[in-house]
């Protein structure tokens, strides 16, 4: 058993930051290739039958990246979430984190289009613009302009509904929170038969654009991470869990019905965020706390929002957009593509992201006092600074005293 002084310490010197959780930075840039090479495959990039089939193995259930960040949202934003804040600084804070990338894109989506001489909805555009486009079930207009953006289109909902939410989450029962980490993936299974609710056409849209069903993942990040705030949460250790991943996605691609891949993953997925929260919180190793995987998942919003613009792009110009490259030119250009984009990306989150972050976000007010575990308020140099993955040095230590006394998680 160990103390909550050694504990403290011990993740205070093995981390880069006391108040930060850089592992969960790290797994954003997991779940940003997965979708990368998602749309790779789908794009038909590598020609070579053989080349082809070990990129469809790899990244069949790559769509779930989407997922991955869903329920990563849910996670962060309560674990660094403080009780007192005003309602409009946390959605100002986020609207300066997602709209000025997204509004650059939006144009340069619409430069591309006028460019190749595609016509533009005027209504599709202006959903898109204004992140309301996933609550549109007509066809195209969900995946119109710059394709990728129906994400942020979910996950502003989640930004509303979340402060007034998060009261009632903080007063709810442990075994309330449970029962949702529980329940989510059985409704993930349900929304299958679901499906035949809504016309046939809109059946796509339902189970994987509509921010309501959508949502159902966001909140089980939300459930788990107030468990682990409580200290109640239960799961493996980082390497555990990373097995279990692994383990998870290769039957899954071979073995799994398709209609079970999303509930199937989403624990798998839970597993390995809270295991990689507790070993940044415990100080213990974790290879998603590697310098070049943080930087990697700071940019990998900005990477998310241009690689299927630029991918599009190019192969279009160049007359290949569905048309696989024959040899070694197809996982070549995939290559040059990571490449490029990330080279893009890093230009969009040193010179657009970060600036526009310090302009436009709103400080946070000075919240409540939170308690340490001897009663005393923290002082204000523990409270976490802004960012999504802050978390206060005396919560971790209470998060420690909790558990050294209900036990190692299993």
């Amino acid at each position: 058993m160990v103390s909550i002084r050694v504990d403290a310490e011990r993740s205070a010197t093995s981390t880069p930051s006391a108040n930060r959780l850089p592992s969960l930075t790290g797994l954003r840039w997991v779940a940003a290739m997965l979708v990368f090479g998602y749309h790779a495959g789908t794009m038909r990039i590598v020609g070579d039958p053989e080349a082809k089939a070990v990129v469809d193995v790899i990244f069949t259930l790559g769509l779930s990246g989407v997922q991955f960040f869903f329920i990563l949202s849910g996670f962060v934003l309560v674990w660094s979430a403080r009780d007192g804040e005003r309602h409009r600084d946390f959605w100002r804070r986020r609207l300066a984190k997602i709209y000025p990338n997204h509004v650059l894109t939006w144009a340069a989506a619409l430069a591309v289009m006028w460019w190749f001489a595609d016509p533009v909805v005027p209504r599709a555009a202006l959903e898109n613009l204004f992140l309301v486009q996933a609550w549109d079930p007509t066809p195209g207009y969900f995946y119109s302009i710059n394709t990728v953006s129906w994400s942020l289109s979910c996950e502003l909902f989640f930004y509303l509904c979340l402060p007034l939410v998060l009261p009632a989450l903080r007063r709810a029962r442990t075994g309330l929170l449970w029962s949702v980490v529980v329940a989510v993936p059985l409704v993930i299974v349900a929304l299958w038969p679901g499906q035949l609710l809504v016309p046939e056409e809109s059946t796509w849209w339902f189970t994987q654009i509509f921010p309501l069903v959508r949502s159902t993942e966001f909140w089980l990040g939300v459930a788990a991470a107030e468990l682990m705030r409580r200290g109640r949460w239960r799961g493996p250790r980082l390497p555990l869990a990373s097995l279990i991943f692994v383990a998870t996605w290769v039957v899954a691609g071979l073995w799994i019905r398709a209609e079970l891949w999303a509930a199937i993953l989403s624990v798998a997925y839970l597993l390995v965020i809270t295991a990689a929260a507790d070993a940044d919180v415990r100080g213990r190793p974790s290879p998603w706390r590697h310098r070049r995987l943080v930087w990697l998942g700071e940019v990998s919003f900005a990477f998310y929002l241009v690689h299927v613009l630029v991918m599009v792009t190019v192969l279009r110009a160049s007359g290949h957009l569905g048309v696989g490259l024959p040899g070694w030119w197809g996982p070549l250009v995939v290559l040059g593509f990571l490449v490029v984009n990330l080279v893009f990306a890093a230009a969009l989150h040193r010179w657009v992201e970060n600036p526009m972050m310090r302009r436009l976000a709103s400080r946070r007010r000075p919240p409540a006092p939170l308690a340490s575990p001897s009663g005393a308020p923290v002082p204000a140099g523990d409270r976490p600074a802004p960012g999504d993955t802050t978390v206060p040095v005396a919560r971790r230590a209470a998060t420690s005293s909790s558990r050294s006394t209900a036990g190692r998680p299993g």
